[in-house]
């Protein structure tokens, strides 16, 4: 059973209070904070091939891929907002590791794609990525750790049915 904690409500009559589940029970808080725990062990590895998250998330989203993906695909694929998505895949270009080309019957759409060098550096940074991978499965258990991952899934299929 979930604790739960009264909270003052000051909108209602005096004394009431209103019932909440405890802070440590919060669903939204447990999933930040083990993303936090997570990227702790990456962000060090990104910073060094000089990636940011996103932009890591970007290029691990088009070499998924054997076709080129859309802006709006990137988006729903790495859950990153249009204006951010727009600065990332410009940044990415001017360093020559994805190419943005006009989709063919809507000009105002565009197609993009990993360069050579966008190819060559996730060749790069996958080694070091699944390393980390190694060491997450040490600690918590492989099998856990792919149980957790088809548990998430698993929600956000559940959750997105509320939506």
């Amino acid at each position: 059973m979930t604790s739960k904690v009264s909270v003052e409500n000051p909108a209602a009559a005096a004394g009431e209070a209103t019932e909440i589940r405890a802070f440590t029970a919060s669903l939204p808080m447990a999933l930040l904070q083990a993303r936090e725990s997570a990227m702790r062990l990456f962000r060090p590895m990104l910073a060094e091939h000089d990636l940011t998250e996103q932009q890591w998330r970007v290029l691990r989203a088009l070499a998924a891929e054997a076709e080129p993906l859309e802006v709006g695909e990137i988006a729903d694929a790495t859950f990153l907002l249009g204006p951010s998505l727009t600065r990332i895949l410009a940044n990415l270009a001017d360093r020559g590791l994805v190419n943005r080309q006009p989709v063919a019957d809507d000009a105002r759409r565009a197609a993009i794609s990993l360069t050579t060098s966008g190819l060559e550096l996730v060749a790069t940074v996958a080694p070091h990525s699944e390393r980390i991978y190694a060491e997450i499965e040490a600690a918590f258990g492989a099998a856990e750790l792919g149980d957790l991952i088809s548990r998430l899934n698993d929600l956000r299929t559940d959750l997105g049915t509320l939506a």
